[in-house]
């Protein structure tokens, strides 16, 4: 099912908790309940309570919170935020952070698990739109619930041929182990931090499994398992979902709307 038009959504200024209820509409913030460490949600406010123009970006940093606030923006939507589940003191780089934000009267949303597994803007949807993955199902279990998905390829690609596709390069931050089949037709993808979900690949007997962070304790496993796997890195397997979102709200409502690209090479 096609994600709802926002046809509702035409002025140009709407309020925080308009902004809230345009997103829960696209995004389900609940479908994890306590089992994603991240606040999803409005994490910091705005003195204004309302959004004209909004930034986005994949990291709550001061570089996206600077950049975010040069161009104007009342509200920075980002994948990884700033809280994650426990009392953080606010001091060090959290303060600045915080202090950059009201400074700028910047507001803060941020959607982590939810925006990895939805079926048509998430990070691993966009993934696989992206090498063409066909007959698309659910994979990759956390905590009960599959937030990555799996598939077949249209046509026999070659490992080298789904890095340039995925990835763009071979080079910075992409790791590969070419343990599989040259012959690659079914693949696995789960964005970000989720090495381990290479074991659920194995069992599955897939050619490729696709992540972000690489890890050293599978590396056997996948060696003695017989699967290639592509670690493009945590920042590139996750801008997908960012950008989509940013393009679906540029094209069905009146909002400003802007990616800020700033990739860590990890």
């Amino acid at each position: 099912m096609p994600p709802p038009i926002l046809s509702c959504y035409n002025e140009r200024l709407m309020h925080l908790k308009e902004f809230d209820t345009l997103i829960r509409q696209v995004l389900d913030l609940d479908v994890f309940g306590g089992t994603d460490v991240a606040l999803n949600g409005l994490q910091v406010a705005n003195e204004k309570d309302s959004v004209e123009k909004v930034a986005f970006a994949v990291d709550a940093c001061l570089e996206s919170i600077r950049r975010a606030a040069e161009w104007g923006a009342d509200l920075l939507f980002v994948h990884h935020g700033l809280f994650w589940g426990r009392p953080l003191a606010v001091t060090g780089g959290h303060y600045q952070r915080l202090r950059a934000l009201i400074q700028a009267d910047l507001a803060l949303y941020a959607v982590h698990l939810p925006l990895d597994m939805h079926p048509q803007l998430g990070n691993n949807a966009g993934l696989a739109r992206r090498i063409g993955l066909q007959k698309l199902e659910p994979f990759g279990e956390y905590k009960g619930t599959k937030i990555g998905f799996k598939g077949i390829l249209p046509k026999v690609m070659g490992l080298e041929q789904v890095v340039r596709v995925c990835c763009g390069s071979n080079e910075q931050g992409i790791n590969v182990l070419p343990f599989g089949p040259e012959a690659i037709r079914t693949v696995g993808i789960v964005s970000g931090g989720a090495a381990d979900e290479a074991y659920q690949a194995i069992e599955e007997k897939l050619d490729l499994f696709i992540t972000g962070d690489s890890d050293h304790t599978i590396y056997h496993h996948c060696l003695e398992g017989g699967i290639n796997v592509i670690f493009g890195g945590h920042y590139l397997t996750e801008t997908s979902g960012v950008t989509l979102l940013a393009e679906k709200l540029k094209s069905q409502t009146d909002l400003q709307i802007r990616f800020f690209d700033i990739p860590t090479g990890l």
